[in-house]
């Protein structure tokens, strides 16, 4: 099979997207590839198809649980097999999976990096027969990228054991001096470097200062009926904006981490589908997501980096029909952003706060703690210490990216059942509901007291182990409370957090606290780089931004909002009042034909006839013809 079959059978396109074909022969080739491809690039197809037409299996780094699970979710759809090891997997039950791999003619096996800090993970890796290793959102192998995870340089080390397997790099945004440092610290050898323009030609980045961001934002929508993205930066604006759009009538939906699996998929169809014109986010939504026609992308606040901006932004106009970046702001959002963010921003004496407080209220004893998993609602967690939200958050997030432990913003419930009726009883409804019966086993297997009490049950454990999903395993539970076979008891969570290290208070975090000045920095700067293009008036948007990952382009893309209005500016009305009395030399003409021999813009031709018309030097025909003034 060639790579191009493989494309047509498994993703049903006929044709490579840019650099994609170059890339793919790259690792074929068995050289180390470096692919810089922006949003939308198709970046997991350029080390997916490779792996494909080689025997063994594909060894995928990523740092984002819900990425992963996207992807082993799509490739099985393809009826390629694929699995994904995320935190709060036992050893026990990693080792039963690895070996799962090794036998069972996997594919792909995709791992968080802090894997990688165990040496036990790593000699069983060996055993594998990995033919390729993709290092999947790669910026974060280096300290100068706005995600950066220690974990990352620990890949390095498997050219060790794999020295003659290529290593693909694949990232979608990251300065020059990001790639620099990732071709370094990846130690890749006569590597291969892929680099797609940052340049959208079709895409128009507008920056508009207004004091009423959503009668602007309506204005937007009434004049681009297609469908459009909303990006806010926390879950509250979400729901607030969707409703006061659904009061203007617009068809509106959201999305952010806090929704059910259910929640997320309903209201995704309903935008994806087009019964929604409009779907208002936080930056949880995008991954995985390709709708072509996305006419316009609005941001209601000012985000914290150009990275992710320029990612968010890149989602309007996949179809290369002409679409819009749109970016609001009034008078007051830069200095609430540089407060808010700045105060925001732990110490390390904040850090060890968070850290105690977070295994106390999760009730893990020092020294314990070690890929264990705990659903945990944040706000509540906040409140119950009085810390400040988004503060405690930010050092969370710390901790995560440092591998102490992975922080996965999903909605979770925290069920605890206990059966009501006898075994016996169970075995008889088992019998006559035969499509319950894996879900229903496993249960019984893996918690053993649960005749006797209310047992928490792991809900992603039960739907792997019986080989279902999540949602068929909540469906059989509440048809089960429905016939009063079991007593349920369900608690919401926003999150859930999986200790990577066992518990030792201000010993592990000493251990990263000195990067944590250094990403603060970074953090400082690139809320900076953000607020410098928004206030950047004097140079065209495309090349103020593109100059930010370190592409140089010296002609403006005539169509962002620097451009146009530039273009209005430029205008002299002495020059068009000469034009459109010219025209009318020769004869008579209405406004349309008028307005498209002298070639202006509309609103710019008006201004100029109603000035002829009031100084009297043109006047209107009864047939509605322009003449000239007699």
């Amino acid at each position: 099979m060639t790579a191009l079959e493989a494309l047509k059978k498994y993703w049903n396109h006929n044709e490579f997207r840019p650099l994609q074909a170059e890339i793919i022969q790259s690792v074929l080739d068995g050289k180390d590839t470096f692919a810089l491809l922006p949003t939308g690039g198709g970046k997991s197809v350029c080390f997916q198809i490779p792996s494909l037409l080689q025997p063994g299996i594909c060894l995928v780094i990523s740092p984002l649980v819900a990425l992963m699970k996207d992807q082993v979710a799509n490739l099985q759809s393809k009826n390629i097999k694929a699995l994904a090891l995320t935190g709060g997997i036992s050893v026990t039950e990693s080792i039963q999976l690895l070996d799962n791999c090794q036998f069972g003619n996997y594919k792909f096996l995709y791992l968080s990096p802090e894997r990688l800090q165990n040496d036990w993970f790593v000699n069983k890796l060996k055993t594998l027969p990995i033919n390729l290793i993709a290092v999947d959102e790669a910026h974060c192998v280096s300290q100068w990228g706005h995600d950066f995870r220690p974990a990352y340089l620990k890949i390095k080390n498997l050219k060790e054991f794999f020295p003659t397997l290529p290593i693909i790099a694949l990232t979608a945004s990251a300065t020059k001096k990001v790639q620099d440092d990732i071709a370094l610290q990846l130690e890749l050898s006569n590597c291969n470097f892929f680099s797609k323009s940052f340049s959208r030609s079709n895409l128009s980045y507008m920056v508009f200062q207004t004091e009423d961001k959503m009668h602007y934002l309506k204005q937007i929508l009434n004049k681009n009926k297609q469908p459009s993205i909303v990006y806010v930066n926390n879950r509250k604006s979400c729901l607030d904006v969707s409703r006061q759009l659904q009061s203007y009538q617009f068809s509106a939906t959201y999305y952010h981490g806090g929704l059910s699996a259910k929640e997320k998929e309903k209201n995704m169809a309903l935008w994806m589908e087009e019964k929604a014109q409009v779907i208002v986010a936080t930056n949880a939504f995008g991954m995985g997501i390709d709708k072509p026609n996305v006419k316009t992308v609005i941001h209601l606040q000012i985000p914290q980096n150009l990275e992710n901006y320029y990612q968010e932004a890149g989602r309007a106009g996949r179809n290369e029909d002409k679409a819009f970046a749109i970016l609001l702001f009034n008078s007051s959002d830069i200095l609430h952003a540089k407060g808010q963010f700045l105060d925001s921003l732990p110490d390390v004496l904040f850090v060890k706060l968070v850290f105690k407080k977070l295994c106390s209220y999760l009730k893990i004893a020092y020294g314990e703690g070690i890929d264990e998993s705990f659903p945990i609602n944040f706000n509540e967690f906040s409140v119950h210490y009085n810390l400040p939200t988004l503060k405690t958050f930010n050092a969370i997030q710390f901790l995560d990216r440092q591998g102490v432990l992975t922080l996965s913003q999903e909605f979770s419930e925290k069920i605890q059942i206990q059966f009501l009726i006898s075994s016996k009883e169970v075995i008889r409804y088992t019998s006559l509901n035969k499509k319950d019966e894996p879900v229903i086993l496993t249960i019984l297997r893996s918690n053993p007291g649960i005749y006797d009490s209310q047992t928490i049950i792991n809900i992603p454990l039960i739907a792997k182990k019986s080989e279902t999903t999540e949602i068929k395993v909540f469906d059989v539970l509440k048809k089960l409370e429905s016939k009063q076979c079991i007593l349920m008891i369900a608690r919401n969570n926003d999150s859930t957090i999986t200790f990577n290290e066992i518990r030792e208070d201000d010993k592990t975090v000493n251990r990263v606290s000195k990067f944590l000045e250094k990403q603060n920095s970074l953090k400082t700067n690139q809320l900076e780089s953000v607020i410098a293009y928004i206030n950047n008036q004097s140079e065209c948007k495309n090349i103020s931004l593109l100059s930010y990952f370190g592409e140089i382009i010296t002609e403006n893309c005539d169509i962002c909002s620097f451009c146009v209005a530039k273009k209005k500016k430029e205008f002299n009305n002495k020059e068009i009042e000469l034009a459109i009395l010219d025209c009318l030399k020769t004869e008579n003409l209405d406004a349309k034909a008028l307005q498209l021999q002298t070639k202006y813009p509309k609103e710019i031709f008006l201004k100029a006839v109603q000035n002829l018309l009031l100084n009297e030097k043109i006047e209107i025909q009864k047939n509605n013809l322009y003449s000239l003034k007699k």
